[in-house]
């Protein structure tokens, strides 16, 4: 039978608990502009000129490269789309 997963993915990839909690909200973030960016049918240069960053920016983020981009830079271009981004705190469970 096969184990169940994290509920978090970068923990299955071996990230640790604080590494994979960024990840999984970075990762969080960018899904949403890029919904964002092809629900208005945008191209990468409409939505770099829309977000006022370069296009490499744009397919960097379309490309998935979590590396290139922090959390308050994700907010902050979620904000300019509208997106109200919203922090749910919760206490650890005890193992």
């Amino acid at each position: 039978m096969k184990k169940a997963g994290a509920k978090n993915l970068f923990q299955d990839l071996g990230f640790d608990g604080q590494e994979s909690a960024n990840l999984l909200i970075r990762s969080n973030l960018m899904m949403e502009i890029t919904k964002f960016i092809e629900g208005k049918k945008m191209t990468q240069a409409k939505a770099a000129r829309f977000f006022g960053v370069a296009q490499p920016r744009i397919s960097d983020l379309m490309r998935g490269k979590i590396q290139m981009f922090t959390v308050d830079t994700l907010i902050s271009m979620l904000a300019h789309a509208g997106v109200n981004v919203g922090i749910v705190l919760s206490k650890k469970k005890a193992a």
